[in-house]
């Protein structure tokens, strides 16, 4: 391991640092005045120049402790030989966002994350990244603009929040978006709602489900990005901090090594096992728009389709909510994200011959992790919960490029029904409230895309009423937008090609027969061809709200959702990388 003493007796040679444009020669001088006023030395000019990254805010409770585990991160770079330089960016935390206009921001987060951690780090220089990330949007984020950098980097994830209790119960957030519902059958009280809102979210940390910033943690360690165990600590625990310091450690073994970096990380390989935790865990749906997205960086092809087929034969193992029964917390508890990658190497799901950032294998990390006995946390793998996936992808003539439900806790795969057709979220949240529905249908939410809302809302505050309703698994609920990690119940989103750009999911009217089998993946409306031509022909676009600004600018670059709603034209285009100027 690093030693401090001993690693560069003769200081660092800056000849293939970037930070060598801002510290060294006599041009340099101003730039180095600039960073004087800040306290920097002689010394500390001579030493790489680490970025910690995060998305710390007092916006939600996902970001609030990121500060404290980057002062930790910082005594980790400086304490083996590392000028660490501290920058926060933007987050725009679901929790808060959902269920009204400001949804439409949070998926355009992902990318102004991306775009503004790469901008912090060419615009200065720096040599290296440790990053860390709360909420949703915030860890695709932050690893998309690791493997954009492609400088050395190492991730953290800032933890779970822990589990409320209402009434003898462990509840999340989830378990609010359901009360909302339950308030609008009678079933919950004006105060049974207040007590419970005041009670689900215990402190700091992210959502404590399986929901996607849980999902993308897990994909962190998965992929080789993060630290193993990094993943798993609730945010309020010291441990969090102890990984942190390791962080800012690891990170300048990075340095000294020339590597590896996080494209000789993120390989085609390493996406597929970053999906096949996103199936065994149950995770978010959200996760097969990230992937291709974090592929997207480093020039690799993944789509849905892609991580579909990985969903299709890796076993479901661990019982998570909002599918499930457990938190974060538990399987932290019994062991971490390890325990179920141990089990996925086990059965041959995952490919241990990929490096990590600690200069090791998948395997080599996973080599003292022992199975946890006395618990229903993880299953082992000869004894899944489901022999495929918490997660399914679809496609059929409704869904050309695509589209994913969650199965996790679902009776029946199958659902066949009347199409009842809304233009926005609002229109059928509004639907829901009132009741105007009827057991067997499916609720159709079009308009909502990465282009057509623009924004690609999430819709947790109409399925969370739908659950709350005792509607969950009565009716079905298909859009050309997102569900949130908590969703659950049977609920196809990323349907494509979405409505703004003429798809099928455009063209439906209400009473048109709808069959989904998650079974088999298919989706399908029961329209031939002709009749589908010919609505093409009388179809429309449907304009937006919002002409200016940053959702109008994601409106005209955004692709589409199969390809991860990715911005820009990705490593495939580069003709340089910026640690390489």
């Amino acid at each position: 391991m690093f030693d401090k003493n001993k690693a560069h007796p003769d200081g660092w040679n800056k000849d293939r640092l970037v930070s060598r444009h801002v510290t060294v020669g006599p041009d340099a001088a101003p730039r180095r005045s600039m960073m004087r006023a800040m306290g920097l030395t002689d010394e500390d000019l001579a030493q790489p120049l680490v970025g910690v990254a995060t998305c710390w805010n007092e916006a939600a409770p996902c970001n609030i402790a990121l500060s404290r585990q980057a002062k930790s991160v910082k005594k980790g770079v400086t304490e083996f030989e590392g000028t660490p330089r501290e920058f926060t960016t933007i987050t725009v935390t679901d929790g808060i966002a959902m269920g009204h206009e400001g949804m439409r921001s949070s998926l355009v987060s992902r990318d102004a994350i991306a775009d503004t951690v790469e901008l912090t780090m060419r615009g200065h220089c720096y040599d290296a990244i440790v990053g860390l990330a709360g909420c949703d949007k915030s860890l695709p984020g932050m690893m998309m603009a690791m493997i954009r950098l492609n400088v050395p980097g190492v991730f953290m994830y800032g933890g779970s929040i822990l589990p409320g209790k209402f009434r003898g119960q462990d509840v999340t957030i989830i378990d609010v978006f359901e009360g909302v519902g339950k308030h609008a059958t009678g079933e919950f009280s004006d105060d049974d709602l207040k007590e419970m809102e005041c009670c689900a979210c215990q402190g700091a940390g992210a959502c404590g489900g399986q929901f996607t910033a849980n999902t993308m943690a897990c994909v962190s360690e998965a992929i080789g990005l993060a630290l193993p165990g990094s993943a798993g600590a609730p945010a309020p625990y010291e441990t969090r901090d102890e990984y942190a310091y390791h962080s800012g450690r690891a990170v300048m073994q990075l340095i000294k090594n020339g590597g590896p970096r996080p494209r000789d990380i993120v390989t085609r390989k390493a996406l597929e096992n970053a999906a096949a935790i996103v199936a065994a865990t149950g995770g978010s749906t959200n996760a097969a728009l990230h992937l291709p997205a974090m592929a997207h960086e480093a020039g690799i092809e993944f789509t849905l389709s892609d991580v579909a087929e990985i969903f299709k034969r890796t076993p479901y193992i661990a019982d998570m909510k909002p599918g499930g029964k457990y938190v974060a917390k538990d399987l932290f508890d019994v062991g971490g994200v390890s325990v179920v990658l141990k089990e996925l190497l086990k059965g041959g799901h995952i490919h241990g011959d990929c490096i990590t950032v600690t200069g090791k294998t998948i395997a080599e990390n996973l080599e003292s992790v022992t199975f946890p006995e006395n618990q229903d946390v993880v299953y082992p793998i000869s004894m899944p919960i489901r022999p495929t996936g918490g997660v399914v992808g679809l496609k059929g003539n409704l869904a050309e490029e695509g589209a994913i439900v969650k199965i996790a806790g679902l009776k029946s795969l199958v659902f066949e029904g009347p199409a009842r057709c809304f233009d926005s979220e609002e229109e059928c949240f509004a639907a829901v409230q009132k009741r105007l529905y009827k057991d067997g249908d499916v609720l159709v939410i079009r308009y909502e895309g990465p282009k057509g809302g623009p924004g690609m809302r999430e819709m947790l505050s109409t399925t969370g009423a739908l659950y709350g309703q005792g509607a969950g698994e009565k009716v079905a609920l298909i859009t050309d937008g997102r569900f949130s990690g908590g969703t659950r119940g049977f609920c196809i989103g990323h349907v494509g090609p979405e409505a703004a750009v003429g798809g099928v999911i455009a063209l439906l009217e209400d009473g048109d027969i709808i069959r989904i089998d998650a079974e088999n993946g298919t989706i399908d409306v029961k329209l031939s061809d002709e009749e589908l031509a010919s609505r093409r022909r009388k179809w429309t676009p449907k304009g937006h709200n919002y002409n200016a600004g940053a959702l109008w600018k994601y409106a005209q670059l955004v692709g589409p959702a199969f390809r991860g709603a990715v911005t820009h034209p990705g490593a495939k285009a580069e003709t340089h990388v910026f640690v390489d100027l």
